[in-house]
């Protein structure tokens, strides 16, 4: 007995395809390659986050420098004018600036980054994508920024009589790296932000204290001798400081002190990415 389909059930038997998150195994070469497929929404996203936050703002671009200036004017009133931190003869006003210019970029792209899960809900519950490209749309955006304030950066050091070498080129792995650790940072807090609200709560508390526990008010040769090992062994050490090495001491970075932040990025960002994809499954159930 043979049988024949009708034009609608014909129509019916098209094959379907079904998208779903990569999570229920770790396959990194297969993940990239998604995240490749979806570049044009993460340029999207990216120029997304850069015209809202200077949209109809009357200091445009210029809001990009103010935290990073603001603080190296009240770090200028308070370490140079009061206490007198002594810099290694170079400028306090610069030698802020180039620490806090750094620093700004970790601690912003990781607070809009925490809660990128959380802010988006509703298209994470209709539209499957890969869902890293928020938290790492919220980094890029996070990198325009530091460039802005570079520019800045540069003209201080002009005014100050400072020179630029070619040394300045050392700069690119130093944020490089910065960059790395930052958005392994960023899958881990955004991940876990999904199911602990907390999370986005006790981030701001956290920079708080590791701003002022690495050595960016303050070189690290000022910090007594007992307690050193400890500072260096924060990867935020080598990272200010081998930014002030190429920028400010006109010398490649301490490969001792980038050491730290090297490994550290190596080592977790894998460990993060993984975690977050092995999560990815169960995040529009729960969010």
């Amino acid at each position: 007995m043979s049988f024949s389909l009708t034009a609608a059930e014909a129509a019916d038997a098209r094959p379907v395809t079904i998208r779903r998150p990569r999570a229920s195994r770790w396959e990194p070469a297969g993940n990239i390659r998604e995240l490749a497929q979806y570049a044009d929404l993460f340029r999207t996203l990216t120029e997304h986050r850069i015209r809202v936050r200077y949209k109809q703002s009357i200091l445009g671009f210029g809001w990009a420098i103010l935290q990073p200036l603001s603080m190296m004017l009240i770090f200028t009133l308070v370490f140079s004018r009061i206490t007198h931190m002594p810099t290694e003869g170079i400028p306090y006003a610069l030698f802020a600036y180039s620490g806090l210019l750094l620093w700004s970029f970790i601690s912003t792209s990781l607070s809009n980054s925490t809660n990128a899960l959380v802010g988006h809900g509703q298209l994470i519950t209709k539209v499957y994508f890969p869902r890293e490209i928020l938290p790492l749309s919220y980094v890029a955006a996070g990198l325009f920024d530091l460039l802005v304030g570079g520019v800045v950066l540069l003209a201080i050091l002009a005014w100050y009589g400072r020179p630029i070498t070619f040394h300045l080129l050392f700069a690119i792995p130093v944020i490089g790296t910065a960059a790395l650790l930052t958005i392994a940072i960023a899958f881990v807090a955004s991940a876990l932000q999904v199911r602990f609200r907390d999370i986005g709560i006790a981030v701001p508390l956290i920079l708080y204290l590791w701003m002022f526990s690495t050595p960016i008010a303050y070189p690290l040769s000022q910090v007594p001798a007992k307690y050193r090992t400890i500072f260096e062994m924060n990867p935020l050490t080598g990272l200010i400081e081998g930014f002030r090495d190429v920028i400010l001491r006109n010398h490649a970075p301490s490969f001792a002190l980038l050491a730290v932040p090297l490994l550290t990025a190596a080592v977790l960002l894998p460990i993060a990415y993984a975690l977050f994809k092995r999560a990815e499954a169960t995040m529009a159930d729960i969010i």
